[in-house]
């Protein structure tokens, strides 16, 4: 029984589970400013992704350097949402 599928599968839900808070945290504590932490840790995971051989582990770094560049664009519009009060917004 080949159980790869179902281990890349959790692992995506639990990498884009834990991205959703991190977004949001780092939104509100940094602003949209720590976009480029985002785009260095997932160019980082790429390039793993790219040297690993392990067909499972090179799967679950490529989707965790995805989920890190799709977080850029959810950072503004993280922000975005703080404007229209969907989200706290840091007091100074």
């Amino acid at each position: 029984m080949n159980l790869s599928g179902l281990l890349v599968g959790l692992a995506t839900f639990l990498i884009i589970g834990l991205f959703h808070p991190i977004v949001i945290k780092s939104e509100y504590h940094f602003g949209v400013r720590c976009w480029w932490v985002f785009l260095l840790v997932g160019i980082a995971f790429a390039i793993a992704s790219c040297l690993v051989h392990d067909i499972v582990i090179s799967t679950i770094l490529g989707v965790t350097a995805f989920s890190c560049f799709w977080s850029i664009l959810e950072l503004f519009e993280q922000r975005e949402r703080v404007r229209k009060g969907w989200f706290p917004r840091k007091e100074k």
